[in-house]
């Protein structure tokens, strides 16, 4: 290799040098920037860290992300600089380093995403897998005595109970599924025990709800309360002594039912079932998953929600800030959305019995095949919460309002 050649063997290689120095410096102005400014010690700064580090990595190359802690002293002009009046601040730039958009207090992930696509900027996210079913996986074939009105679900012939209704009897599984009922009517109430028939536990006989005598007890694996309802007080005792519980009058078995309410749609709830929801630290419920983010709706305040993947009974927590999803545990966890189709052939939620959280979607695909009855359509847990906070006070008083009992 002569000299010459060598010279242009080493010009090439400095350009190269330079071309990989410069190449990062020439992206980085090609792309977008948000930048986040607050600090390290204030609440929803703090919650805003772990979405920027998610940004930082899962968008390298594609979006420059920027932190400045404007409570450090040598920062502190930063604010002025910026003109923020409160933390945190979210500046969006476009690539040429013009101000696109800024925003005020915590701000999800998803938010910060969707905005950014608003902007004209699609940064290339991964599409999210999809699972939906429009029409049941198999033909229901169970004639209408057999399926609870409320929930859909089989009835039990030794704990059904039947309301007498204009329209027709209305069939239920058992006694709290009937408070669950008695919780979200409209109606007026004043004679419906008078209408109330509930199934003999030692003969399978009807008889009127007033007269039975009850027994009640608590599930040792569950901790779950159970009911029995007896035509025969003696009947009723016997089987106290051979299965424990107490005996409970009627107004006293109601007053227990509705002692746990939930927290949106004010239905009543068995805590063992329900998702534990915590407001500012006090204790309430959600009926379900999604009542259950419907709190921060019905309340205007963060929330907490531990709500258990409906397939495994892992805990999923859910934690809100200024009406946005600040953060789910696990992050891969999702949300079935039910709804049935109305004869003008729109859809509309099926009820709290058809909702639920799943840690993963493998999950969800698994509940889905042993209920083939079930349709919908996996959504976000983000999603679940947007749906509820654009209700409108009004509506949120009328939600799980049955307003009429009839059977289907």
């Amino acid at each position: 290799m002569n000299t010459r050649t060598i010279g242009s063997f080493r010009a090439v290689v400095l350009a190269a040098g330079l071309l990989a120095v410069a190449l990062p410096m020439m992206l980085g102005a090609q792309t977008p920037k948000l930048l986040d400014l607050g600090s390290k010690a204030c609440i929803p700064c703090k919650m805003m860290a772990p979405i920027l580090e998610e940004l930082t990595k899962e968008y390298a190359g594609r979006l420059q992300v920027e932190f400045i802690d404007v409570w450090i002293k040598e920062n502190a002009a930063k604010g002025k600089e910026y003109g923020i009046k409160a933390i945190p601040t979210q500046i969006f730039f476009a690539a040429d380093g013009k101000e696109l958009w800024r925003h005020e207090g915590f701000l999800s992930k998803e938010d910060i995403l969707a905005k950014w696509k608003e902007l004209g900027y699609d940064l290339g996210a991964a599409a999210a897998p999809t699972i939906e079913r429009w029409a049941p996986a198999a033909k229901d074939t169970r004639s209408k005595d057999q399926i609870c009105t409320l929930s859909d679900a089989d009835i039990d012939p030794q704990t059904a109970v039947v309301v007498q209704t204009d329209k027709g009897d209305v069939r239920l599984r058992d006694l709290h599924t009937y408070f669950i009922l008695y919780s979200c009517l409209t109606e007026d109430r004043t004679d419906l025990e008078a209408r109330v028939s509930v199934t003999d536990h030692a003969t399978g006989n009807m008889v009127a709800a007033r007269a039975a005598t009850y027994l009640q007890g608590v599930d040792e694996a569950t901790g779950r309360p159970w009911i029995q309802a007896f035509a025969d007080r003696a009947a009723a005792t016997a089987a106290m002594q051979r299965s424990g519980g107490s005996l409970i009058a009627w107004g006293a078995l109601l007053a227990n039912e509705l002692s746990h309410r939930c927290g949106f749609c004010d239905r009543a709830v068995y805590p063992q079932d329900a998702a534990e929801v915590l407001i500012e630290g006090v204790q309430s419920w959600g009926c379900c998953a999604h009542c259950a983010m419907g709190v921060a709706a019905r309340t205007g305040k963060d929330i907490e929600v531990r709500q258990p993947d409906a397939l495994t009974g892992e805990m999923i927590t859910v934690k809100t800030l200024g009406g946005s999803v600040a953060s789910v545990e696990p992050k891969t966890a999702v949300a079935w959305f039910g709804k049935t189709k109305k004869p003008d052939g729109t859809w509309v939620s099926a009820g709290c019995f058809h909702q639920g959280f799943f840690t993963t979607p493998e999950n969800l695909r698994k509940w889905l095949e042993t209920r083939p009855f079930e349709t919908g359509e996996m959504i976000t847990i983000q999603q679940s919460l947007a749906d509820k906070m654009k209700l409108t006070p009004q509506q949120i008083q009328k939600a799980c309002k049955i307003g009429e009992c009839a059977p289907k």
